[in-house]
């Protein structure tokens, strides 16, 4: 069971690097680390698994976070806000297309590898279509929208070893970018 200790935090070189991509059809190894991470993210947002465990809650998790420096991703959203729900464990996944407009979260974006809270919006796609490989390496295409398309946005960053901060206005932080919307 993977618990915080497996996550390498802000800092660690893993998390810059542009991560490698994955030969399908996966081996064992790589089904088994896909397989940790959801769980992981399962684990983390059950209250009493996560304060027995000190789990801090995850949507996503990216394999660079846990030192694999692979293109492998697991997001796992019960409730979007909008009755939908996001479980997925992904392999080589791409944005093939994206909306101009972006979207950003009013309150900032969080990281499981990055312990202190950074203030500042994050503005990423508003909409996203996003292609990988699922466990057995099926094709896998998403049409996402709104908090969904930022989860998702956000994990691929880390396979390319961008950090959400780097998004963020240094001069400022806090002002949405024109016709942007608050998800």
């Amino acid at each position: 069971m993977l618990t915080m200790k497996d996550i390498i935090r802000d800092g660690h070189p893993t998390l810059r690097k542009k991560a490698e991509d994955v030969t399908l059809p996966l081996s064992d190894e790589d089904k088994t680390t896909l397989r940790a991470m959801r769980e992981f993210l399962i684990n983390s947002q059950d209250d009493t698994i996560a304060k027995k465990y000190g789990l801090r809650s995850g949507v996503g998790i990216a394999a660079p976070q846990i030192n694999v420096s692979k293109r492998m991703l697991a997001v796992y959203l019960p409730d979007d806000g909008e009755g939908k729900s996001y479980d997925y464990m992904l392999v080589n996944p791409k944005v093939v297309s994206h909306s101009v407009q972006h979207a950003y979260l009013p309150t900032g974006e969080g990281c499981l590898s990055v312990d202190e809270n950074i203030p500042g919006l994050v503005h990423r796609h508003y909409r996203a279509t996003i292609k990988a490989y699922d466990i057995d390496g099926n094709e896998v295409k998403l049409r996402l929208k709104g908090y969904p398309a930022i989860v998702f946005q956000h994990e691929i960053d880390h396979l390319n070893g961008i950090m959400f901060y780097d998004y963020i206005d240094k001069d400022h932080p806090l002002t949405p970018l024109p016709d942007s919307v608050e998800v």
